[in-house]
């Protein structure tokens, strides 16, 4: 569902009306028919694609407001895959054939993105992403389960929909098992050591109890309410006890007896049947940069020593009782020890936990009016993060709302062993999730008024990781006192431990997936540099290796946010603002970061002149 990634913007708008005159177009009568079929035609390309985007993927187009796919589910096979690269190899080339000059700024923009996601498409192909849908992070089943609270349920045609969905169960899971047993046959799989929990996930959705009382299955919720009608709450009942639990059930079976056994023991994506090509292109995707495995890690060193510098000091400025008696790294373990092990740093229940984070929140909203210039609309909330995904995920995860269905925005807290959620990492997990993190700037894009809706789905790794980065940061900035919402050393050590997470990854991705490493060393690595505890390491590593690339995307997004604000305040001196700064970043969307430069600088420009 990740969709994303390397081209120009504002050097293209600026450009715009010299292109337009040089080439013949401009203003003169004689090209206006051109300039509005040129115009037409990549808007209906924009049109094209959006559609088939929601014919590809219907639970994601369901979550964004369109319901005319409520009675859909993907399919996963490989015919399917085929179809969809073989239309975006067609829709590029026919893309490719336009001629620029005549097109209006906003659209040479639009194509310049259209041109890249096609193309990302394309690429990606040759790697079958298609052949490994799940991992011990989720898949189609646990995306259905969780569907229901992310969807509105209103009109009796939505509870009729949603049951055409359950009927069609059946056959996307058995179509999901052949495309596995097909990446089986080429030798394509995930590493078996992240597999762990993926069967445990399927089985968990087909326990018995569910067939004898279909109404407590996670599948069952919208009934649960006063919209449905009886026959519709009796369709469901029937439908998920006859043919979705037994569906379920077969899905954990086949993880567990055929395809978890037969997939491989190395853990690099270097090792994989694609080879290195595939690890390249992952780290492309997901920073939309040439970054190499090496220029990654070496990044990631020297961010690590940075950081680590930065918590020292913050070691100093603690309560902590033996700071003045020990030293340099033998100070750095001996306080890391206190903070996983102090009682005082943990909370006590998953009430408290979630109070504490929404405590944090109102803090955070109240900071935001003296950061930014637009806020959006749609409103947020702490939810607890499901069971059925709790052991096997990271510590929170954010999920977007919708104005057009009706359904808030949602920072999912991870309750699952308390004594691994410290209180120390509150602050900054919950900036990066909910505001001025993800909420923020994904419900703003999803608010952009005057762009084609296309635009509007886009979401590039580094560009959104990067961001929340980078808003974990502005907490300094929030709230009175010299540093804000981290005034308390151990919030600070916090942030700065959550910085020095991103850093590590930038060592241990390409440590995993291009230098050897073991997942053991990974382990140890960031266990050794960080405040994390060891229950997040180890799922945050399980991460890495069945996802590669991804982790990196995050630091290399907030260092080039961060490039470009130091830049702009000192091009700008006394000229900078900081709530124009912050609007300029976020106003468009998400964008590669080649292309946020672009628009950064020219904001620059024009505020100089």
């Amino acid at each position: 569902m990740q969709r994303s990634w390397v081209y120009g913007l504002m050097a293209l708008v600026l450009t715009a009306a010299c292109a337009q005159t040089e080439s013949g177009g401009g203003d003169s009568s004689a090209s206006r028919p051109a300039v509005s079929a040129a115009n037409k035609r990549l808007e209906a390309l924009l049109n094209e694609d959006l559609r088939a985007q929601k014919r590809q993927w219907p639970m994601w187009a369901s979550r964004r407001g369109d319901r005319e796919h409520d009675s859909d589910l993907p399919d996963p096979s490989a015919q399917a895959q085929r179809h969809w690269v073989a239309q975006s190899r067609n829709r590029l080339a026919r893309l490719r054939k336009l001629d620029r000059a005549f097109l209006s700024d906003e659209n040479r923009v639009n194509l310049e993105l259209l041109e890249h996601e096609l193309s990302e498409r394309v690429a990606a192909a040759r790697f079958h992403p298609e052949q490994t849908p799940i991992t011990q992070l989720g898949g189609g089943h646990t995306e259905l389960a969780e569907l229901p609270d992310r969807l509105s349920f209103t009109k009796p045609e939505h509870f009729r929909d949603y049951n055409e969905r359950l009927s069609k169960i059946p056959a996307y899971i058995d179509a999901t098992i052949a495309v596995m047993r097909e990446g089986l046959g080429d030798g394509r799989t995930p590493p078996r050591v992240i597999m762990k929990g993926a069967a445990e996930q399927a089985f968990e959705l087909a326990q018995e109890k569910f067939v004898e009382d279909p109404t407590q299955h996670p599948l069952y919720k919208p009934f649960l309410g006063a919209g449905a009608s009886r026959g519709q709450a009796e369709r469901a009942r029937r439908t998920i006890s006859a043919q979705a639990v037994p569906a379920l059930q077969k899905l954990g079976a086949f993880l567990r007896d055929e395809y978890i056994p037969a997939c491989r023991d190395s853990i690099a994506a270097a090792d994989s049947v694609d080879g290195p090509d595939y690890y390249a292109h992952q780290l492309r995707h997901f920073t939309t940069t040439a970054l190499g495995p090496q220029q990654i890690h070496a990044k990631g060193l020297a961010e690590v020593k940075r950081v680590r510098a930065e918590m020292m000091d913050v070691i100093a400025r603690s309560d902590y009782p033996r700071r003045d008696e020990l030293e340099g790294d033998e100070l750095f373990a001996a306080f890391i020890t206190y903070l996983r092990t102090d009682p005082r740093f943990y909370c006590k229940t998953e009430d408290e936990l979630l109070a504490a984070y929404r405590a944090v929140s109102k803090k955070a909203d109240a900071g935001l009016p003296a950061l930014f210039g637009r806020l959006p609309r749609l409103s947020y909330g702490v939810r607890r993060m499901p069971d059925l995904i709790a052991p096997s995920a990271p510590t929170a995860y954010y999920y977007s709302g919708s104005l057009e269905t009706g359904v808030a925005g949602y920072f999912v807290a991870n309750t699952y062993h308390l004594d691994q959620r410290p209180k120390y990492e509150m602050v900054p997990l919950t900036l990066h999730e909910a505001v001025p993190g993800h909420h923020l700037q994904i419900s703003l894009a999803e608010e952009m008024t005057g762009v084609h809706e296309w635009r509007r789905t886009l979401s590039y790794t580094a560009y959104v990781e990067g961001w929340a980065l980078y808003a974990e940061r502005l907490g300094l900035e929030m709230g009175p006192g010299e540093r804000g919402l981290y005034e308390d050393p151990y919030d600070d050590f916090g942030r700065l431990s959550y910085e020095m997470w991103r850093s590590l990854r930038l060592v241990v991705d390409p440590g995993i997936h291009a230098f050897g490493w073991s997942r053991q060393k990974a382990i140890d690595y960031m266990l050794q540099n960080s405040a994390l505890t060891r229950e997040n390491v180890e799922r945050e590593v399980d991460r890495y290796i069945s996802w590669p690339g991804q982790a990196t995307a995050y630091k290399i997004g907030e260092l080039k946010i961060r490039a470009l604000r130091a830049a702009a305040e000192q091009e700008l001196g006394e000229r900078f603002d900081i709530r124009g700064f912050h609007d300029v970043i976020l106003e468009q969307g998400a964008l590669p970061l080649e292309v946020l430069e672009r628009r950064v600088n020219a904001w620059v420009a024009r505020r100089k002149n």
